[in-house]
Formats: C-alpha cells, structure tokens, sequence
C-alpha cells in the first residue's frame, strides 16, 4: 500500500490557548503513499479538536486518515465517533505505536512534524532548529493554526509604526493561564520593534488599568461563562481610535491552518517558525 519512496510525517497538536477544548496533545502521522495522498494518524482522534481535525482531512484532497489513537471509544470506528455517514473503517486504537509500527517503514526516509504550541521558550526552539538543520528534519513549529489570529497579529505589527498607544483586551469563557498565548504573541512581536508604548500614561501601578507585558503593552482578561474566545488590539492616535479585533466561535478556525501546515511541511528540511511563513 505503501511504497518505500514515501515520506513520513509527524504532526504535533497541542490544545489552543484560545479554543475552548480540555483535550491533551495530538499527533498527527502522515504517509506519502504513491498515489500521492497524505495519509494522516490523529492521537486524540475522540477529543473535541480531533475530531475536527479527522472530519477535515476526510474532506481535504490528496490526504485521507489512515488511523486513530484515543483512549476513549477504544474499538470503535472513527467516523461513526465523528458523526459521518459512512463509516470510515479505522477503529480507534489506544497504543500509538502499534498504529505506527504498521507504516515503520516510512519512517526510514525522514520525518516532517509540524507542533503546534501556544507558548514554547525561544532556547527550546533554537535547540530543536540546531538538531533540524544537522539531521535536515523538516518542521514547523506554530504558536497559532488559526488564520484570523495570524492575520491579526500582522495587522497590529503594522498599524504599531504609526501609534504610540496601544493596550489589549481578551475575553473568554474560563480563568486559565492569563494573559493568553494569544495575548503574550501580540505583545512580543510589538515589543520586538523597539518601541515604547504608552509613554504619557504614568499608572502603571493601578491594577485596574491591566497587567503590563513587553514594552508597556497592557492586556485586560474578561473572564465570563459563555464568553466566545476574542482578542482586540486598540491603537490610539491624535484624534483617533484604531481597533483590531478577532473571534473564535468554534474549534474548527484552526482546520484550514492545520491543512495548509500538512502540506506545506512536506517541502521543509529545517525549522520553520510560525504558520505565517506560509501565507
């Protein structure tokens, strides 16, 4: 089924920040068969994120699922878990390594992987990319799969050149791990231009006026029940408002992310860092 030329894939999902989701990491395992589909193993296939993730590789051209690692619904076919029609014939395994042990021989000819991680320290990543370009291993390390995010965080970088004021505000629907990664993106990458924010404004102390990150960036976490996953970037000027603003309603913004991350990490032979290298 598998010809020798193939090449192996391994992506690793960890839980979003910003999706309302208590799933552990996923990984996704992917073969290059020769009719040139990517063939995809999804650990966490049952949890919420990954059942998504089995739905749109299901529909995706040119990949198609080829096993599922949970310990729930053990036995169970995976697309019946998922909710589709027709069943997809893949019962949903509980060791990761028997499901992988059936294509070992892809992995002989190199391994893609793309992590996504909300927060992971810079050492970590300049360690990983050493041993990437040494073993010329392709991956893709991405702190957000969601589009919109990304588009947003390339917004606020732009709109920071011409505004000296600028403070965040993030809503969502529980209390962990405040600010968010989202949150602490955005003040990073603002902060890494060299600017000083919010010069005028000496209340820094008064904790109502939010925590401060990077170079005087503030964040405000709303916290209530029901609360849609939201991030809003304000900029002020002379005589003007400018606001950034992004939602996340549902699991499934970070699908097209997670396709466009399989695909591409097929042509990588060292370390990429963030999904926005791509679009």
């Amino acid at each position: 089924m598998v010809a020798l030329c193939c090449q192996f894939h391994s992506i690793n999902y960890f839980n979003s920040q910003n999706v309302k989701s208590r799933s552990k990491n996923f990984i996704f395992c992917s073969v290059q068969p020769t009719q040139s589909n990517i063939k995809v193993v999804i650990n966490g296939a049952a949890k919420e994120i990954g059942r998504e993730a089995i739905l749109a590789v299901t529909k995706a051209r040119g990949m198609e699922v080829a096993g599922a690692v949970d310990t729930y619904h053990v036995g169970e076919d995976i697309g019946q878990v998922c909710g589709l029609e027709e069943p997809l014939e893949i019962p949903i395994i509980n060791d990761l390594t028997m499901v992988l042990g059936s294509i070992s021989q892809a992995t002989a000819f190199g391994m893609k992987s793309v992590v996504y991680v909300p927060r992971i320290k810079s050492d970590t990543v300049a360690a990983l990319s050493a041993f990437c370009e040494k073993a010329s291993m392709g991956v893709l390390v991405a702190p957000t799969l969601s589009i919109g995010s990304i588009l947003l965080q390339q917004a606020a970088i732009s709109a920071s050149f011409h505004y000296g004021n600028v403070e965040i505000v993030e809503s969502k629907d529980d209390a962990s791990d405040l600010p968010s990664a989202n949150a602490n993106q955005i003040a990073n990458n603002l902060s890494n231009l060299g600017q000083i924010y919010n010069r005028q404004d000496s209340s820094t102390d008064v904790l109502a006026r939010g925590q401060v990150l990077g170079d005087g960036i503030r964040v405000h976490s709303l916290i209530l029940p029901g609360l849609p996953s939201s991030t809003t970037v304000h900029f002020s000027g002379p005589g003007e408002v400018y606001s950034i603003k992004h939602d996340i309603t549902d699991v499934q913004c970070l699908m097209p992310g997670l396709l466009l991350a399989i695909r591409k990490v097929v042509r990588l032979k060292n370390l990429v860092y963030g999904l926005e290298k791509f679009l």
